[in-house]
């Protein structure tokens, strides 16, 4: 096998991710806006209009000169109504006012506007309350935008939010980092499909939607192969198929030491590992490299792993390749029972979290520690972050957690 480095801390095998994905960035492509709604931004975009592009009023009312009014009511004369809109090119002169509506233009020489609620009318004449601020309910010209400036960046994710900012400014399209297609194996001979008999042995196969779960939750539509048998041939040619057509070949199982664990001499031999093993609980025989087109990612076998090592380590390959450059949502709670940890590793506690009576977040450790107890994991909503060396962390400590459910 190729030199590549071993037994990392989970941090320095993160590095690696970063510095691989940062020289496999994929290409990217213009996208309607409406489409666009997750994706990854890839270039800086600045304001061509001011938002709002003209002062409008913020309530349905009327608008007038903040002039005209005096300390007490003062009857306006009503000159017209200007609704949103169109502008219907209204100035006001002194003593006059005009019936407008939310988001209607502001009529030249207007300043302020009086709610409707707040003004009594008598067939043309307003009365209007002399305690009105001057500019109240006005929304100006670029108090939200300037134009030119800049009000998304590359790499942030295209939010709700965020697309709704481009279309106010009438975008039509938007640059965006190309989706990777993803390739997903699982591997043994001991995988048996739901729904048939189980032989002696046998077991079903619950990586294969757990692993497609987690890829479609993060915006993706990856392609399930069929399962690898415990055959090196069969094993190569099939890989370096998914090398060849995907831009990432994720793999659960057949990446330890075992007789039987065929895949990092494949990747050795026809690609490259760019590290093998990583300091982390579960986890630990964690395989990532590149093989022809694709980057390859090699997943223990056990659900539980499978679920820790694809939050931290798959997410991050994912992000990536896109050029993703804003952090996924951190979380940090109180624990509410102790922890003990012996081991000098990482590890990753399947968990509940909550927020409690106080508003803070809280978090409850499950007892199950085996990474094969996916019932654990199902009845968990994050993974407890416990960092590296022996811990012995109290009721109440602060810690970090990953949230997937």
């Amino acid at each position: 096998m190729n030199e590549f480095p071993a037994n990392l801390l989970l941090d320095d095998a993160l590095a690696i991710v970063r510095e691989v994905t940062a020289a496999h960035r994929l290409e990217t492509e213009s996208l309607a806006v409406p489409r666009t709604h997750g994706r990854v931004l890839a270039r800086d975009v600045h304001a061509s209009l001011s938002l709002p592009p003209f002062d409008n009023s913020a309530m349905d009312g009327f608008a007038l000169r903040h002039a005209d009014l005096r300390a007490e009511a003062t009857s306006l004369r009503l000159v017209g109504e200007q609704f949103a809109g169109p502008a219907l090119g209204f100035s006001l002169a002194s003593g006059e006012c005009l019936r407008i509506t939310t988001g209607a233009p502001l009529p030249t020489g207007a300043d302020t506007v009086v709610i409707k609620e707040n003004a009594q009318t008598d067939g043309d004449t307003v009365i209007a309350p002399g305690n009105t601020p001057r500019g109240a309910n006005v929304r100006r010209a670029g108090e939200d935008v300037r134009a030119g400036d800049q009000v998304l960046s590359a790499g942030q994710v295209l939010t709700p939010a965020r697309v709704s900012l481009a279309a106010s400014l009438g975008l039509p399209s938007l640059e965006v980092a190309r989706r990777p297609t993803v390739a997903v194996f699982t591997t043994g001979d001991e995988l048996v499909d739901a729904g048939l008999p189980l032989a002696p042995g046998q077991i079903y196969d619950s990586n294969r939607d757990l692993l497609l779960g987690l890829l479609r939750a993060d915006g993706l539509e990856p392609t399930a192969w069929p399962r690898l048998p415990d055959d090196p041939k069969q094993v190569e040619i099939a890989l370096r198929d998914a090398g060849c057509a995907f831009d990432l070949v994720i793999t659960c199982g057949a990446v330890s030491a075992g007789e039987k664990d065929h895949i990092p001499a494949v990747i050795a031999r026809f690609g490259q590992i760019h590290f093998w093993k990583v300091r982390m609980k579960p986890g630990m025989p964690l395989l990532f490299g590149s093989l022809d087109q694709a980057r390859f990612l090699g997943l223990p076998g056990n659900p539980v792993s499978v679920l820790a090592t694809y939050l931290t380590v798959g997410r991050a390959l994912i992000d990536g390749l896109q050029g993703r450059s804003e952090p996924r949502p951190a979380w940090r709670a109180r624990l509410a029972a102790p922890v003990d940890k012996p081991h000098p590793r990482r590890e990753f506690l399947r968990a509940r979290l909550d927020s409690g009576d106080d508003g803070a977040l809280h978090v409850v450790p499950n007892p199950a520690t085996g990474s094969h107890r996916l019932r654990a994991a199902a009845e968990s909503n994050a993974l407890i972050v416990v960092p590296e060396g022996p811990q012995r962390l109290a009721v109440g400590d602060v810690v970090d957690v990953i949230a997937y459910a």
